[in-house]
């Protein structure tokens, strides 16, 4: 049985479903270990890779494993590639396990358990490993959908933080209908509308649908020339973010150029707080990804030259 220091904060992913139900799962944990309500902070990676790890004592998941976190009383919990070596810190990992499933693991130790949130953590795992021979593989995308469309703080206030309640949730049948209607015909118009940021990465234009699930079938059919493909979402605070995927472990590496993470083939990055819009997101792309590219310094490259990334408030 893992032997677990008291934690000051609890710290997730806020991207998607994954770091929703480990973040929730891992307070449970602390509440049935100590009896305390340990507070959830969740970050996107670029946010989370300028906050300094200033605490005692942490429990860290769904966000790679990183030197800067291996200090005594830390804890993580994730299954991202790492090359990190922890020497203080403790470090529950395993890649083919999501991290909710591994933090499930370390709650089933200590009798958290329920057949509702054993439907759920497979669920997750299923969209989060993208297991497509999964015969769930469909639904667990609707779930996943749920955090994407209505974002993490949205939903953890619907459910009270009860994760339970997004099993059967009336919100996933607007999941369905948007998949089987919207995504066939996101698919037909992005095929057609996928531009060259450089040679090994293009970006693929969505009008409809599923982002994750039409580039992954343009992946899949080879339907463009890409090893990697990239979109880009404007969230209502004007925060752009990149997502980018491949087939063969690309999609991690670019996402780092852009102080991105997540999996080889599928990672994320947030743009810098002076990229507004999606247009000015699509030029630093272009910028970063083309670095001794020679073309005359226009406004938004002398804006680009001095960009700041700011903490998330």
């Amino acid at each position: 049985m893992t032997a677990l220091s008291q934690p000051d904060i609890i710290i997730t992913h806020e991207s998607d479903l994954d770091g929703l139900v480990a973040g929730v799962l891992l307070q449970r944990l602390a509440k049935q270990l100590f009896g305390a309500d340990v507070p959830l902070e969740a970050y996107h990676y670029n946010f989370w890779k300028q906050r300094e790890p200033r605490e005692r004592s942490a429990w860290v998941t769904d966000l790679t494993f990183e030197t800067r976190l291996d200090k005594p009383n830390w804890t993580i919990i994730d299954h991202h590639v790492t090359e990190a070596v922890p020497r203080h810190a403790l470090l529950v990992h395993d890649i083919t396990k999501s991290a909710g499933l591994l933090c499930y693991d370390l709650c089933q130790q200590h009798g958290i358990t329920s057949p509702a949130l054993d439907r759920l953590v497979h669920l997750n795992n299923v969209a989060d490993l993208f297991l497509e021979d999964d015969p769930d593989f469909l639904i667990a995308c609707d779930y996943a959908s749920l955090v994407k469309h209505y974002q993490f703080w949205n939903l953890h206030s619907l459910l009270d933080g009860q994760i339970e309640k997004l099993l059967d949730h009336p919100l996933l049948e607007v999941m369905a209908v948007k998949r089987r209607i919207e995504n066939p015909l996101g698919f037909e118009w992005s095929k057609g509308n996928v531009t060259e940021l450089s040679p090994a990465v293009g970006l693929v234009d969505t009008v409809i649908g599923n982002n994750n699930l039409i580039v992954h079938r343009l992946l899949e059919e080879k339907a463009t020339r890409y090893p990697v493909l990239v979109t880009l979402f404007r969230r209502a605070n004007n925060t752009v973010i990149a997502s980018f995927r491949s087939r063969n472990g690309e999609a991690i590496k670019m996402a780092e150029r852009f102080q991105g993470g997540g999996h080889a083939n599928a990672a994320g990055a947030v743009m810098p707080k002076s990229v507004r819009q999606v247009p000015e997101a699509v030029e630093y792309l272009r910028l970063v990804l083309n670095p001794k590219r020679d073309a005359p310094l226009n406004s938004l490259e002398s804006l680009f030259a001095g960009i700041e990334t700011g903490k998330r408030t």
